[in-house]
């Protein structure tokens, strides 16, 4: 077993599990409460080197067989795709963060209980310039391309006060507007890609279709096909956010984003030093952004390039200034006039948001930190024995929260108490003045979820939940710089069940239903097993998303680094 981590973040809850059991392999064993030895995951004998799943691969263009142990239900017929960073250097230059390295797309092809496999590195303009040049020649978000060598020291000098061109290596999501995939960042760009091939297709900017400067790569999607998607605009008055309504695919609006609109814009606390968001929330009638406390000095980024710094020296942690939830009305792009207030905290994924009883209910992933952007650079992945230790050690962990938003707040609403009525809540939300609330949220979890270190990349059975109360999440624990486990948490008992073996590293828990699925739960989670030990050793894991015991796995006879984000599709 895993080394026991005695360093989380344990502020919110007592310490001392009550639960009678605790899961390893997919399958429950009782604890002894009398033994601490036998009550803990992981005793800390210092954190396995995980460098092997940050360095660059090769690409695998052509399908290739996978090896089946155990059982892949027959039913599950579709692709999964997945994104992530592949490259890490070109000549002898190497990128500096995890978020830098170039694009590479994967494809898991399931039928007929058989899986094969296919990659490639995505063809953006960053990566055929740098390809060409066999250097970096297009800064990213932790790495800043320096002049021309062959250009004169005038030129060169003169290069530092060129403004910094925003990247198209859109490395860290699969996602889908109007029936067609993109791969995705947060900058302006995507790219259309075939699903089934992985070929790079067109290169979209958001920027022609409306006057946004990127979107995320988290868009929510309506059961009639409307997406909503959240991008900041900046001018010489400063920045705005700025949510986002792409239509369905009709006759007038058959074509990439085509139809697009601004639904509001929001003005930042401070215009010049707006914050970073990863992600939104979305109810069946509004959007929520949340504007947490980790900035972006815009003066900083306009002129990095001159200071010869990357982005991600210009975004910081602001631990005095509080959280904001705006709500905006989706179908009328009103702002509500109230705000809702917390303390400081970051947040990278929510993870639903559904309206009951008068209240808006946002659940997300917290931390009660927002150093994480500048932990990942890969010098800290690489490390090994106590200076991993010490890297780990230092951030905070992301653990599922509740928050409950009042929506009717009036002249008349009681000030300076709790408005939150909701049986068995202990989350709070108490009305300073009629357009001001200050919430505290409640744990969606046990303290047996200290010992996975927390949980993030969250999943639901989104085409059946989202924005609709729900019962259960599938996320990853982080007994490590990245995910260790694969976790599910049941809402109404707040108990969890686990999957983790030493030594392998999940990615994301993406659940696919059962056809004529009754119960939420009914039908598999995939993820991605990387292991940094074995050679050619990663496999597509397979569970129960009920039960959380393994049905197989499909082993890939190549190296694949440890990505992001994806989604499943029925294509076949």
């Amino acid at each position: 077993m895993m080394a026991q981590r005695n360093y989380f973040h344990i502020s919110r809850s007592a310490i001392g599990s009550t639960s009678p059991f605790t899961m390893s392999h997919g399958k429950p064993h009782p604890i002894d409460f009398n033994n601490k030895q036998k009550s803990t995951l992981r005793e800390h004998n210092g954190l396995q080197d995980i460098a092997p799943l940050v360095q660059s691969v090769e690409e695998t263009p052509e399908p290739i067989p996978t090896t089946i142990k155990g059982t892949i239900p027959t039913w599950i017929c579709g692709n999964l795709l997945r994104n992530g960073p592949g490259k890490f250097e070109f000549g002898n230059q190497q990128f500096n963060h995890w978020f830098d390295g170039m694009a590479l797309m994967h494809r898991f092809h399931i039928a007929d209980g058989q899986v094969t496999y296919r990659s490639r590195f995505l063809r953006s303009d960053s990566y055929k310039q740098n390809s060409e040049m066999n250097r970096i020649v297009v800064s990213e978000f932790g790495t800043l391309a320096f002049p021309d060598p062959c250009k004169n020291i005038f030129q060169r000098f003169m290069s530092f006060f060129e403004r910094m061109k925003p990247t198209d290596n859109t490395n860290v999501s699969v996602i889908k507007y109007k029936g067609d995939y993109y791969v995705s960042t947060e900058t302006n760009f995507m790219y259309k890609i075939d699903p089934c091939t992985l070929e790079t297709k067109e290169k979209v900017d958001w920027s022609k279709f409306i006057a946004v400067n990127g979107a995320t790569a988290h868009p929510h999607v309506d059961p009639d096909g409307t997406a909503y998607n959240m991008g900041n605009s900046y001018s010489r008055k400063g920045a705005f956010y700025n949510i986002i309504r792409v239509p369905p695919r009709n006759e007038d609006h058959d074509d990439t984003l085509q139809g697009a609109k601004v639904l509001c814009s929001i003005s930042p606390a401070d215009k010049n030093k707006p914050s970073y968001y990863h992600s939104f929330a979305m109810s069946e009638n509004y959007v929520v952004f949340v504007e947490q406390p980790i900035k972006m000095d815009l003066l900083k980024i306009v002129t990095s390039k001159m200071r010869g710094k990357g982005i991600s020296d210009c975004i910081y942690w602001d631990p005095k200034q509080e959280t904001v939830f705006h709500v905006v009305n989706k179908h009328n792009g009103k702002v509500h006039p109230v705000k809702y207030h917390t303390t400081a905290l970051s947040t990278f994924h929510q993870i639903n948001a559904f309206e009951e009883d008068g209240f808006l209910i946002v659940d997300m992933c917290c931390s009660d930190d927002g150093k994480a952007l500048n932990i990942y650079y890969l010098q800290n992945l690489r490390k090994s024995g106590e200076a991993l230790d010490e890297v780990y050690k230092s951030i905070d962990k992301f653990f599922p929260r509740r928050f409950v938003l009042p929506l009717c707040i009036t002249n008349d609403t009681p000030l300076n108490q709790n408005l939150n009525t909701r049986p068995n809540s202990s989350a709070s939300a108490v009305c300073l003045s009629k357009d001001k609330v200050f919430c505290m949220s409640e744990d969606l979890y046990d303290n047996e979820l200290l010992d996975y270190g927390g949980l993030d990349f969250p999943h639901i059975h989104y085409d059946r939940c989202n924005t609709k109360p729900y019962r259960y999440i599938y996320g990853c624990g982080f007994g490590h710089l990245i995910a260790d486990s694969l976790i599910k948490i049941d809402l109404e008992s707040k108990k969890l069940k686990a999957w983790y073996q030493s030594g392998l590293y999940p990615s994301e828990p993406v659940f696919v239903p059962s056809p004529n699925a009754e119960e939420e739960d009914d039908g598999v989670i995939l993820s991605v097993i990387l292991t940094p030990t074995e050679d050619k050793g990663t496999f597509l894991l397979v569970l129960d998303a009920k039960t959380f015991e393994e049905l197989g796995r499909a082993k890939v006879p190549v190296n694949i680094p440890s990505g992001f984000h994806g989604t499943f599709n029925t294509l076949v």
